[in-house]
């Protein structure tokens, strides 16, 4: 099959035979993949890796499955084969998939060689999102979505009514779903106001996940005109913080808020020492404050009493589990996040075989043009049909 395989730091290849992946559990499904998201995760992969993925000489601590492996997690697809003892979906069914693997799926690979019955704290307590050795499905995990097919648990697979969400769109639910688990995991309360640091994919996406949740008044501080006016579009405020201090972001910020005050809840999609004072600073007495950003592992300054004084909450989120997969579908089908805004952060589809130069080096490149690419194997997205 076509596929676009991770061999190594900045050693990413497009495949046009690579191995079909087979049912080999009574429990598995085969998907027809439709569309699958690019992730700042595989671009850290390639620049930076390997990171989730395994080094040449070593295997995924839960599947034993080495690299090299086919990338991608932000996948939609229709399930073409099922085992025999599936019951929750059918062929023809189509779905997206929530691509963890934790210790909760060690049964799934008992000849791995890396098995072992234990599970970690987080696992243990239900909190799988945060598993010790948490890889995705298309990183480190397993083979992933930047390909024709792929093969899962069948508990992974989440339907979903294509006569509502696009299959195009749905493949959106993976980085939807990242925000829906930050606002979750915030304690939302219905109405609240919110302020988003960052709008890139992530940062666009938790306004979504806010309105799912029935948010008040959302403002995105951004610095790239583009992204602004891009969030204007899904009818929330927004906040130019370049050239500003960390102070006069603070004051200007609280200005928009509702109350003047400051924000319940904020969000923290940027990741860098002034971003993560603003978030704090201007939230109101009480508020909570969540960082979604992946950070260096650097220490920043912070003062505790910012928090003390005014009971403040500082928080954080990490990936997604399934009931997070299963609420922002029903958002989508439901109307809580329209469906025409949500593809507007589509910014181009292309098929898998043009992936790298114009998927890949792209986004590495020229970011500020882009926002989700969508790979593709369908004939439909050549670049020469």
């Amino acid at each position: 099959m076509k596929a676009i395989v991770y061999h190594g730091n900045k050693d990413i290849r497009y495949h046009e035979n690579y191995p079909d992946p087979q049912i080999e559990r009574s429990q598995d499904v085969k998907i027809k993949v439709h569309y699958c998201g690019i992730c700042g995760s595989d671009l850290k992969e390639y620049t930076d890796g390997p990171i989730f993925f395994s080094n040449p000489d070593e295997t995924n601590k839960i599947s034993g499955k080495p690299a090299p492996q086919c990338m991608g997690h932000e996948m939609s697809g229709e399930i073409v084969e099922i085992g025999a003892d599936v019951v929750n979906v059918s062929v023809g069914d189509k779905v997206v998939v929530e691509v963890t693997g934790s210790c909760l799926d060690q049964y799934r690979f008992p000849d791995s060689p890396n098995f072992k019955s234990e599970k970690c704290g987080a696992c243990v307590e239900g909190h799988y999102n945060a598993c010790d050795h948490l890889g995705l499905i298309g990183l480190g995990f397993s083979d992933g979505g930047f390909s024709e097919y792929v093969v899962t648990d069948s508990s992974k697979a989440i339907k979903f009514s294509d006569d509502i969400i696009p299959m195009d769109v749905a493949a959106l639910t993976q980085p939807i779903a990242v925000s829906w688990h930050a606002v979750r995991m915030s304690g939302f309360k219905e109405g609240s106001s919110a302020l988003i640091i960052g709008g890139g994919p992530i940062g666009l996406a938790t306004i979504f996940a806010l309105k799912g949740h029935k948010a008040g008044t959302i403002v995105v501080s951004e610095p790239a005109l583009a992204r602004r006016l891009l969030a204007e579009k899904f009818n929330v405020k927004v906040f130019d913080p370049a050239g500003k201090s960390v102070q006069e972001c603070v004051s200007e910020l609280r200005k928009l808020s509702p109350t003047g005050f400051g924000f319940n809840y904020s969000y923290d999609c940027s990741g860098f020492p002034d971003t993560f004072n603003v978030n704090l600073k201007a939230l109101c007495v009480r508020g909570v404050a969540t960082n979604v950003a992946v950070w260096a592992n650097k220490p920043i300054p912070y003062y505790p009493m910012d928090v003390t004084f005014s009971e403040k909450i500082v928080t954080g989120s990490i990936c997604f589990v399934k009931q997070d997969f299963e609420e922002v579908v029903e958002a989508l089908e439901n109307g809580l996040i329209p469906i025409h805004e949500a593809k507007m952060l589509i910014t181009s589809v292309i098929h898998l075989e043009d992936g790298i130069e114009k998927g890949f080096f792209e986004l590495l490149n020229h970011k500020e043009r882009q926002i989700k690419v969508l790979f593709s194997p369908k004939d439909e997205h050549r670049s020469d049909s």
